[in-house]
This record gives C-alpha cells, structure tokens and sequence, in this order.
C-alpha cells in the first residue's frame, strides 16, 4: 500500500487562534502565556508546601514565586530566542536581523530558554538572598507543563516534524512535502510533558527528593536530556543544518548530551543543607 494513502492527514487547525484587526493571537504564542501561568501556579504550591522541605522550611516563599513570574518569562522567551538564533539560524539572522523579532513565525530554542531562565534564577536568587539551587527544582519541576503545550503548538504550527515514515500514524505535513512522517512533536509533548512532569512528582512527593537541594532539578536536566536525544531518532533535522558528525548526529543531540551529564553530576551531589536556615522576608509586593 502505498504510504501516503495510509497516512493521517493534517488536521485542520488554523495556526492563528483569532484575530482582531491587525492583531492576531496565535496558538504558539498562547501556548507560552498559559504554560507559564500553569507552571507558576504549580511553583507556588511546592513553594508553600512546607512538608516537602528539609526540616519543615521552604527556602523561599510564595511571594518570591510571583515576583519571579515576569523574570522567568523574560529569561524564557529572550533566551529561547537567542538561542535559536545562534544555535540553528544565525546566518539567516546576519542576512536580516530583524528576524530576530518574528517570534509568531516560531522559532524558539529550549536549550536558549533555559540558559535564559538559569541566568534569571542566579539574578533573583542573589537578589532575594535564596537557594538559587532550590530555586532552580522548584522551577524545573513546573517546566514540563510549558513544554507539552509548546510541542502541542509546535505541531498545529506543522513545524517540527519528524523523518518520512511508514508507521500507521504517520502524518502527511504542509510544509512538509508529498510523504508521510513522524508526529514527533507529539512524541516530544508526551515524554516532555507528562512523562517527566509526573517522574518528578514522584520524586518530591513520594521520596522526599526536594529537601536535597539540586536533586529534582538534575532529574529534570537528565530526564529531558535523554527524551531529546530519543526523539531525535525520529526528528527530521532543520534543513540548514542537517546531520552532523558523521551523518547521524543532530543538533538537538549535541546540546541535549552536556544537560545529561550536568544532570548526573547534581544528582550525585545533592544533599540536605547543613541546617535549615529561614529565608528572610521578602514581602508580597516586590
């Protein structure tokens, strides 16, 4: 049979959710607002659950939580920017520079993201006099709800998508010629959302894993490290770039190998602090 009959078509989403006047709001862009309210939400409640912490103590307090909001989402979507820029665009970005600002068009590097995040969490951190390292679990946990409606937008975007395939759920792209392929977006969605989501939660909730400052955020380094790397089996490399190294590579497997080890190596040393010291006061309206 041939694989195009038997492949699943696209479905007809339309990737601008609604518009009015010149201004349209698209499925991608609404994807990153509510994954970064969702996954505040969520900071919030491991941020005042006072029984998942070392001796009983938080080391930070809800409000430092809502005043890092607009730093996260500063981090996330300047650094997920730059970083596509430099890691899989940059000499198109060279031949016009203002493509740096068509962020409704995609384009958005998770590997820049977190960069952008981290360097956010140590600003904030040092600011508020907290763990930037359980400050990085905490966030780390809540990341993989804005991941799987990223990869959800990636997919009605009909971006992404995976090498030509046979399998009975393949789908036949717009963008992506005559032949069926890998959702991979989809599978990216499930092992990053809530595969991960919910391997971290057992970590907290079930073995206590947060009173060891760095623990669940190296999980979350290795976990997605390693998803990545997977996925991009079934990935169709950016044309501009293709394989690497011999042929098999991808970029995605190059910046996904350092977050594996940097994963391990925090896990292996995560401890209980020496002693549970309050975090000072931070307010509620900074």
């Amino acid at each position: 049979m041939n694989p195009v009959h038997a492949a699943l078509p696209f479905p007809d989403i339309d990737p601008v959710l609604f518009s009015i006047g010149p201004l349209a709001v698209h499925w991608y862009g609404l994807a990153y607002v509510v994954g970064i309210l969702l996954g505040w939400r969520y900071a919030r409640t491991l941020a005042g659950a006072d029984r998942l912490w070392f001796n009983g103590q938080p080391a930070m307090r809800v409000a430092d939580i809502d005043d890092f909001l607009i730093w996260a989402a500063v981090g996330i979507v300047l650094g997920g920017r730059l970083g596509y820029i430099f890691f899989y665009d940059f000499a198109a970005f060279l031949q016009n520079p203002l493509r740096m600002f068509e962020i409704w068009k995609g384009g958005m590097s998770f590997h820049g993201g977190l960069l952008g995040t981290i360097i956010a969490m140590i600003l904030f951190a040092r600011n508020r006099g907290i763990s930037v390292w359980s400050l990085f679990d905490v966030i780390a946990a809540s990341a993989p709800i804005g991941l799987f409606l990223g990869r959800l937008a990636n997919f009605v975007n009909g971006e992404l998508w995976g090498r030509v395939s046979d399998v009975p759920w393949a789908v036949v792209f717009p963008t992506g010629g005559p032949d069926p392929r890998h959702p991979s977006q989809l599978y990216e969605a499930v092992l990053e959302g809530p595969v991960l989501f919910f391997a971290l939660f057992l970590l907290m909730f079930r073995f206590g894993k947060l009173k060891r400052p760095r623990y669940v955020g190296g999980a979350f380094l290795l976990g997605y490290g390693a998803s990545r790397i997977l996925v991009e089996f079934f990935r169709e490399p950016d044309a501009h770039i293709g394989y690497l190294f011999g042929g098999w590579l991808t970029m995605g497997m190059i910046l996904s190998v350092p977050m594996i080890a940097v994963g391990l190596i925090a896990m292996a040393y995560a401890k209980p602090p020496a002693q549970a010291t309050p975090v000072r006061d931070s307010g509620s309206g900074h």
